[in-house]
């Protein structure tokens, strides 16, 4: 066992987690939080933290979250391995993970000091209007599986850079990650400042509703986000929620095919398309469907399948039992429905990893007759391929679904990409590239892909701070 982070002294609410790769290994053993004393614990430690971190000026807090953020650096490979033993994916997807991670919250710490404060005009002689912010206080952040560390530092670091203190909940398949950060944490911020509460969903949301945190940021399904909302709004706190996605790339005309072609199939199969950005839809002009869908083949069929700390592996497990069975089902059904399976859909044997979760790469070909290959998120290695015939069937294509995070048109049409950019139903636009988002830019989506203020970026500050009008006269 490689993370044990079990509490001798709370009891035996014991929960372990296992390397999907070889699922009998198990990686980790925690202690479950399921009562109220210790949730007062956490939060009573909280409070205090965060009344002292509250007080430093905005830039010093700026330079303690940067230190912060350089010693994560020094310790991605620990994370990384921690990363791949319980999630699965490559140990390089999961370094650069952990280091995107810290490229954005950099972004954070100086947003910080540039959004304490504006100027406003006033409506009276002799009086000055400025808006303020200021910290909320304590945050709840429920993190998913998938990104065991670039998800809870996406909300560690603009809490922190704002004057929060927050309380981490990871996932209980995937929590190494965040233990560590939060040991990482201890050394540069005021104890109890960062922490983490392992335990299950429902727990979390009854605790959202008691209104003991003054918000929740919530990375995952729709479904659960739902209840998370419903939770927050019972307590009436603000919640900022990442859901899903069931994105699509339309191509309908470039110059360099096959570097498109690398563009997408990287945006769809990174992470084993378990990422809420992945592309999962193909949209493309009849002209190249054929040339479109064999070149996606060929590059899934190079995909080599294995535990991802092999430096071979180029697509490792998915995360756990459940999660690969309801990808197999559901693209089952999608072929069962009528779409053409080109390549892949079905589990794969890899020595030395006999039992674990490998599902091979898939290319559905003709998938708008399938209710399920066009517009559920199967979260998978799965890449649905839908023709068009006019560009406007595209575009109706694209915003059919109940989702809108993400969406990629590859064109060189100037007419094409205005109307791309005017009518995609999506909180991020790509235009001839992936779906890789800047770490600067705001993160966030429409429709059921998102609920409040979006994340990194400038208008982060409209989740982790409170909005003040003041008016000065003399």
């Amino acid at each position: 066992m490689k993370f044990d982070y079990r509490d001798h002294n709370a009891g035996s609410n014991v929960f372990e987690t296992r390397n999907p790769a070889r699922p009998a290994e198990i990686v980790g053993a925690y202690t479950e939080m399921a009562n109220a004393a210790g949730v007062d614990a956490i939060l009573n430690r909280a409070a205090n933290a965060q009344a002292e971190w509250a007080e430093l000026p905005p830039v010093v807090r700026g330079d303690r979250l940067t230190a912060f953020l350089d010693d994560v650096i020094a310790n991605v490979e620990r994370i990384a391995e921690a990363i791949t033993l319980e999630q699965g994916k490559p140990l390089g997807e999961a370094r650069n993970e952990t280091l995107k991670g810290c490229a954005e919250g950099k972004f954070m710490a100086g947003e910080a000091a540039r959004q304490q404060m504006q100027t406003s005009a006033a409506a009276r002689p002799r009086v000055r209007n400025l808006i303020l912010r200021r910290p909320r206080g304590t945050l709840l952040a429920i993190c998913p599986w998938n990104f065991p560390a670039m998800t809870p530092l996406r909300k560690l670091c603009p809490a922190i850079a704002f004057g929060n203190a927050l309380v981490i909940k990871p996932s209980q398949f995937t929590p190494a990650a965040a233990f560590i950060l939060t040991e990482i944490a201890a050394r540069h911020f005021p104890a109890g400042l960062v922490q983490v509460m392992p335990c299950g969903g429902a727990f979390a949301s009854e605790l959202t509703a008691t209104g003991r945190f003054d918000g929740v940021s919530f990375t995952g399904s729709v479904a659960v986000g739902r209840k998370v909302a419903q939770a927050a709004a019972a307590s009436l706190i603000p919640a900022q929620l990442e859901l899903g996605g069931k994105n699509g790339v339309i191509i309908n005309d470039s110059q360099d095919l096959e570097s498109c072609l690398d563009q997408v199939f990287g945006a769809a199969f990174q992470t084993g398309g378990q990422r809420c950005t992945s592309l999962s839809r193909v949209i493309v002009h009849r002209d190249l469907q054929e040339s479109v869908v064999q070149g996606l083949a060929a590059r899934a069929r190079a995909l080599t399948l294995g535990d991802g700390l092999d430096p071979a592996t180029t697509l490792g497990p998915l995360c756990n039992g459940a999660h690969f069975d309801s990808v197999k089902t559901a693209t089952t059904r999608a072929v069962d429905e009528g779409a053409t399976l080109v390549t892949g859909g079905d589990s794969a044997t890899v020595a030395g990893c006999e039992s674990g979760y490998f599902y091979r790469p898939t290319v559905l070909d003709n998938a708008g007759v399938s209710r399920t290959a066009s517009q559920e998120e199967i979260f998978g290695p799965v890449l649905s391929v839908l023709p068009y015939d006019d560009f406007g069937e595209a575009l109706s294509l694209l915003n059919e679904t109940e989702y809108g995070l993400t969406s990629s048109l590859f064109s060189d049409s100037h007419a094409l990409i205005q109307r791309f950019l005017d009518e995609s139903q999506n909180g991020m636009l790509h235009v001839n590239n992936g779906t890789v988002p800047d770490v600067n830019m705001p993160f966030g989506g429409m429709k059921h892909s998102g609920l409040g203020a979006y994340s990194v970026g400038a208008s982060a500050s409209a989740f982790y701070t409170v909005e003040q009008s003041a008016y000065l006269a003399w």
